[in-house]
């Protein structure tokens, strides 16, 4: 490798920590690298190279298309990109989660780094919600930063991955925005409550205003309790987000001039771990905040989500759901266009993670932009 690409590899190539959270400093980077990072921007597609080289002779990466909508904007160079993605937390990919199909050398950190940061990358969103994040501190965070990315991580409080030896930390929830789109105004981070009492399972909520129109948007990034059976809890924690949102737009819905402006629009990122007949689903489509699912737009009556978002195979047999989701203002924003699925044929007998994709969830990403004011 050049030099370029031996200091992202040194950045990429430390051993997991066992630290507790949150770690005080970022110790196990290469220090030529950071300094690299703050002196001046680095360039994506150089580092999108460098991870292509790092993982060169691997099985093909997915190649997935955006379908653009005839209702869009036209103007892709004024949409907003968003990515949903739950991304796997090392800790439980490697000791609780018991993917039986895929080898263990697909499942290693030295390999799963450099494909999350390729499908990161491959999409450059402006605005990236992340679940199942274990490597915030040592990773995710100072790479993403170099490429312009603020962001925020809440940690979930009592994170299965701190069951696990040589885990990296908890894994929690991280939001990720683009600096050069969008100007920070407020941040909160949840820990979500069903029936006032607090749970595992936590949500980042990010006011942002767009720096070319001065629009704000209101995203959200959460990860709902998992499992059969915890459908009443699922359903408890969406009501509470649902009413954090409400709050946070309602505390920033006046202009400069202090008039009240209740047409701030939201993005709400997730794996809700809830098929669409669930309860917690029909309550965000059903929500006065007046919000619908993006990726239904993919089907032909724009009606139906996806028939997968996550495929894995586990001791106790296959499963093959829809669990993930980006809800949107449908009065304020439009999409524009949808990365379509990878088809059964690429995902492999094997399904997910496999050599070629790091997460038993597919990322979603979609293209927003915002609608006129009437």
């Amino acid at each position: 490798m050049g030099g370029g690409a031996t200091r992202l590899y040194s950045a990429l190539t430390p051993p997991l920590s066992s630290s507790a959270f949150p770690p005080p400093a970022v110790t196990n980077l290469d220090p030529a690298f950071c300094q690299e990072q703050k002196g001046a921007p680095v360039c994506p597609a150089e580092l999108l190279r460098q991870c292509e080289e790092a993982l060169r002779g691997r099985a093909p990466r997915f190649h997935r298309k955006f379908t653009q909508l005839p209702d869009g904007s036209g103007a892709p160079s004024n949409s907003i990109r968003v990515m949903q993605w739950n991304i796997l937390a090392q800790a439980l990919g490697e000791g609780l989660d018991s993917f039986v199909q895929c080898p263990p050398e697909a499942l290693s950190w030295s390999r799963r780094k450099y494909l999350i940061l390729e499908e990161i990358l491959t999409y450059r969103p402006h605005i990236l919600c992340l679940q199942e994040v274990d490597h915030y501190y040592d990773t995710l965070q100072p790479v993403l930063a170099g490429l312009g990315y603020s962001s925020n991580f809440c940690p979930k409080p009592w994170s299965p991955c701190l069951d696990v030896d040589g885990n990296n930390g908890p894994d929690g929830c991280a939001l990720f925005y683009d600096e050069s789109r969008f100007e920070f105004l407020d941040s909160v981070n949840l820990q979500l409550s069903a029936m006032r009492i607090p749970t595992n399972q936590v949500a980042v909520v990010t006011m942002l205003r767009c720096r070319s129109s001065g629009r704000c948007v209101c995203v959200a990034v959460t990860h709902l309790k998992a499992r059969s059976g915890w459908e009443w809890l699922r359903s408890a924690q969406g009501s509470d987000l649902l009413r954090h949102l409400q709050t946070l737009v309602q505390k920033h819905a006046h202009d400069s001039a202090g008039a009240q402006t209740l047409d701030i629009p939201l993005l709400i990122c997730g794996d809700f771990n809830a098929i669409p007949t669930e309860e917690v689903y029909r309550r965000f489509a059903a929500s006065p905040l007046g919000l619908d699912s993006a990726y239904k737009r993919l089907s032909e009556d724009g009606s139906t989500e996806p028939e997968y978002t996550t495929w894995k195979i586990r001791p106790t047999g296959e499963c093959c759901s829809t669990l993930d989701y980006i809800w949107y203002s449908r009065d304020t924003l439009r999409v524009d266009a949808v990365l379509d699925m990878p088809t059964e044929e690429q995902i492999g007998p094997n399904r997910l993670p496999s050599f070629s994709y790091p997460s038993d969830h597919l990322s979603l990403v979609c293209d927003f932009s915002f609608k006129e004011k009437e």
